[in-house]
């Protein structure tokens, strides 16, 4: 799979879990956990673009896992602005990150190099 698609996909997949997270930090935001978990998934396809586009151009698993460290927190802090739960959405969303840079980077498939 190629590294932008396994970012999106993973971002995707975590952001699920990342959303989730919410039950178990702060329960009571249940009556809310359709949207909390719309956009943490939202969030993590985001991330996971970013990150699969730097880990298309750039093949280095420092660079995989900072820019999915800084991506997954940014986005996790835009999330809390104005919000009472700055550390159980920071934490998940950086965690997010930086799994999905260490994949992307490790086991996302570069295209082949064009001979000419």
């Amino acid at each position: 799979m190629s590294k932008p698609v396994l970012g999106l996909v993973l971002g995707g997949i975590l952001g699920v879990f990342d959303g989730l997270t919410a039950l178990v930090s702060a329960p009571e935001t249940a009556p809310q956990i359709a949207g909390i978990v719309a956009g943490s998934t939202f969030k993590g396809l985001i991330v996971g673009l970013i990150v699969g586009y730097v880990a298309h151009k750039k093949q280095s698993l420092p660079l995989g896992l900072l820019v999915g460290l800084v991506a997954g927190a940014f986005f996790a802090w835009l999330v809390t602005l104005g919000g009472p739960y700055f550390w159980e959405i920071i934490l998940p969303g950086s965690v997010l990150g930086l799994v999905v840079g260490y994949a992307t980077q490790r086991y996302g498939r570069r295209p082949p190099v064009m001979a000419g």
